[in-house]
């Protein structure tokens, strides 16, 4: 798809009303692949329908059992986890999950992964006809909890771009996610705008590892896992920083140990148009709620008059 941007339609009675491209959406704060499920499960704890959009747990065409337990360990500064992009597959949640989920108000992303090109090939033509409330198309080509880290296509400039390149039949806008492990982000983030991409998530989890002192093993099922959590909020902040640097056309979803209304402002003003809550929903599946009121609170006492307003306001060269 890869339109030109258009974020000058937001509603300017409405401060937190934002845009993603062409994606309009009540608020910025978005609920990150991941972390709110499939469908419903936080509805008895959140409004759905009060978020920015909901992102699914990223999706195959295919049914995945994920990897083997223990998934998930607290650390000192977040969690580390190795889920392994377990699933139903698309073709189940869009006929079994989905519904419910539309019935809560909720926008929806749906976030797809494959092992293969073919995998996102075939991925990409079950989005052909996606039910009305879908507003966009996310493309994790950045979990590294598969079993084979060689499958990572983010980690490389000409995979991440033949990935994008394999789902340009989607007509909804595609966010590529990206991954911090590599040497350098923007390289990565340009490849994936020159696929195609209309919007950059960044970033995914960063790879780490927990080792029990007494089994002298791995905590993980799978050994290694991705760690987020306020941890790797500073590395989050300095990607969409650089990335909106050179590249700043595209718009950007921060995401990366956001936990209050100040974390999501820091994103802000680094570059993101808007951002992801993730770990934080661990420890309070209510937080999303939280930062969206105190969003609009700060708009209030600072006199902005909508969030556009400090988008990139970190960039000190900006005209």
């Amino acid at each position: 798809m890869n339109v030109a941007p258009n974020e000058t339609d937001v509603p300017s009675k409405e401060p937190l009303a934002s845009a993603i491209g062409t994606v309009q959406i009540a608020n910025p704060v978005l609920l990150a692949s991941g972390t709110a499920g499939y469908g419903t499960e936080l509805s008895p704890y959140l409004n759905l329908g009060a978020v920015g959009a909901v992102v699914v747990k990223s999706l195959a065409v295919f049914g995945w059992e994920g990897n083997k337990s223990p998934r998930m360990h607290e650390t000192p500064s977040g969690m580390i986890n190795s889920i392994g992009l377990q699933g139903p597959g698309i073709a189940h949640w869009i006929e079994e999950i989905l519904p419910n989920l539309l019935a809560t108000g909720a926008k929806v992303v749906l976030s797809i992964w494959g092992r293969t090109l073919d995998d996102y090939y075939a991925a990409a033509e079950m989005c052909a006809s996606l039910p009305v409330g879908i507003v966009a198309v996310e493309i994790n080509v950045s979990c590294p909890n598969v079993e084979d880290r060689g499958q990572v296509f983010a980690h490389s400039p000409e995979s991440t771009h033949a990935v994008l390149r394999a789902t340009d039949t989607i007509d909804l806008p595609r966010w590529a996610k990206l991954s911090p492990n590599v040497t350098d982000l923007v390289e990565i983030a340009t490849a994936a705008y020159e696929g195609g991409a209309d919007a950059l998530t960044l970033i995914n989890t960063l790879m780490g590892m927990v080792i029990s002192t007494k089994s002298r093993t791995p905590i993980l099922g799978a050994g290694g896992g991705g760690l987020s959590g306020p941890a790797i909020r500073p590395i989050a902040v300095r990607s969409v920083f650089d990335v909106h640097r050179a590249l700043p056309d595209i718009p950007i979803i921060g995401v990366g140990g956001i936990a209050s209304a100040q974390h999501a402002i820091e994103f802000m003003m680094a570059g993101a148009s808007a951002i992801q809550v993730g770990t934080a929903n661990f420890a309070n599946p209510k937080i999303s709620e939280t930062i969206i009121n105190d969003l609009k609170n700060w708009c209030k006492d600072n006199e902005i008059t909508n969030l556009k307003e400090i988008v990139g306001s970190a960039h000190q060269d900006k005209p």
